[in-house]
C-alpha cells in the first residue's frame, strides 16, 4: 500500500471550448489534510468529481487509495466518501435516524451503535433525538460529515464544506475535520477561504485557471514572499475574537469572555 492516498497526474477536463483543468498534478499523503485552494471557477469541484468517479477526465490519470478512478471506479467508490457544498440530510428525521438510515443502507451490523458513536464523536448526542429541521447550520454540516464516515472510508472529499456558514459554525466544522485526520482519515478539502486552508491543511495547493501554480506546506508558501518588517504594536482583537466573546463560542466559556492577549 503506497504512502500516498491520492495521486493525480496530468489531469485535463474541458466543457466544449472551456478548458477547466489543464494538466493538474498533486499527491495527498495518507492521514493528512490537503487543501485545494482557488477562486470560484478555478476547477476545484471538477477535480473532486473526477476523483470521486462522478466525471471522466479527458486526459491524465488519478488513483485514490491505490485504485485507478477510470478503470477501478467501483473500488474507488468503496474507499471514499464525498460531502458536497450543501448538507445532504433529511430534515424530517432526527439526527440519530439519519445516521441509522445510512448504516442500514450500507448493510452494517448494529446501526444504532454506529449512530450513537458518531453522535458522540461529533458532539451531537444531546441533539440526536431532535429533528434535523431544528439544527443550526454548523450542526447540520457536522451531521453530514458524520454520515459520510459510516463504513469508515479511508478517504473523504469535502467540497467547500463551510459555504454559507456563520463564523461559529465554521469553527465547529473545522474541529470536526481535524478529528478526521487525527483518526487516520485522509481529507481532501476544497475551499476558497484562505483562513480555512491556513487553519486546517498540512499541505496547500493553489489551483488557478486550471493549473496548480503552487503546492507546499504553509511554511513553504510563506517563504515565497519576503518576510514582513517586524513592528511591536498592541495587538487588537480580531473580528472573530469579538464575535466569539459576545456569543460565547467554543473558544471560551459562555458568559466568561476571552480577553485577547496583548504583545
Amino acid at each position: 500500500m503506497t504512502t500516498q492516498a491520492i495521486q493525480v497526474r496530468g489531469l485535463e477536463k474541458s466543457y466544449k471550448e472551456l478548458r477547466v483543468l489543464r494538466g493538474v498534478d498533486f499527491e495527498v499523503a495518507r492521514g493528512s489534510i490537503f487543501a485545494l485552494l482557488g477562486s470560484n471557477g478555478a476547477g476545484k469541484t471538477t477535480a473532486v468529481k473526477i476523483l470521486s468517479t462522478l466525471l471522466r477526465a479527458d486526459a491524465g490519470t488519478a488513483r485514490v487509495n491505490g485504485f485507478d478512478v477510470a478503470t477501478q471506479a467501483a473500488k474507488v467508490r468503496e474507499s471514499i466518501s464525498l460531502t458536497g457544498q450543501f448538507a445532504a440530510v433529511d430534515e424530517i428525521l432526527t439526527g440519530r435516524e439519519n445516521l441509522v438510515l445510512v448504516a442500514r443502507l450500507r448493510h452494517l451490523k448494529e446501526p444504532g451503535g454506529i449512530a450513537d458513536d458518531l453522535l458522540r464523536r461529533f458532539s451531537l448526542t444531546d441533539a440526536g433525538a431532535r429533528k434535523v429541521s431544528t439544527y443550526s447550520g454548523g450542526m447540520r454540516r457536522r451531521l453530514d460529515i458524520a454520515m459520510s464516515l459510516i463504513g469508515d472510508p479511508p478517504v473523504v472529499f469535502l467540497d467547500e464544506p463551510t459555504t454559507g456558514l456563520d463564523p461559529q459554525a465554521r469553527i465547529e466544522v473545522w474541529q470536526a475535520v481535524r478529528e478526521l485526520a487525527d483518526n487516520g482519515t485522509t481529507v481532501l478539502l476544497t475551499t476558497q477561504y484562505l483562513d480555512e486552508a491556513e487553519q486546517l491543511a498540512d499541505r496547500i495547493a493553489i489551483l488557478h485557471e486550471g493549473r496548480i501554480i503552487v503546492n507546499g506546506t504553509l511554511a513553504e508558501l510563506r517563504k515565497l514572499l519576503p518576510p514582513a518588517k517586524v513592528e511591536y504594536v498592541e495587538k487588537q482583537p480580531t473580528l472573530e475574537d469579538v464575535f466569539l466573546t459576545l456569543v460565547g463560542g467554543k473558544g471560551g466559556d459562555a458568559g466568561e469572555p476571552r480577553v485577547p492577549a496583548s504583545t
